[in-house]
C-alpha cells in the first residue's frame, strides 16, 4: 500500500523527491500517512479534495477487508518529532 500512495503521489506533485509516506496496520484498519513538500499540499488535494477523495478509494479497493485511510501529515511537525 506504502508503494501505491507513494507512486500517485509522486505523479502530482512537482517535488516528488520529497514525498514520504509511512504505514501503521492494525487488525481492522491501514493507516497510509502521506508527506509532502508544503508547497505540493494543495496539488494532492486537488479541485475540492478530488484528487485526495480518488487515492482515498483506490486505497480502500487495494487494501482488501482492512479498513484503509489516507491522512497527509504536516512535514514540518514530523521532522521536529525526529529531531
Amino acid at each position: 500500500m506504502e508503494h501505491l500512495v507513494s507512486f500517485l503521489s509522486r505523479g502530482l506533485v512537482a517535488h516528488p523527491e520529497e514525498v514520504y509516506t509511512n504505514v501503521v496496520e492494525g487488525e481492522t484498519v491501514l493507516i497510509v500517512e502521506l508527506q509532502v513538500h508544503d508547497d505540493d499540499v494543495a496539488r494532492v488535494n486537488g479541485p475540492g479534495g478530488r484528487n485526495i477523495r480518488a487515492m482515498r478509494q483506490v486505497l480502500s479497493a487495494a487494501s482488501g477487508r482492512k479498513k484503509a485511510v489516507l491522512e497527509i501529515v504536516n512535514a514540518h511537525a514530523a521532522r521536529d518529532e525526529e529531531e
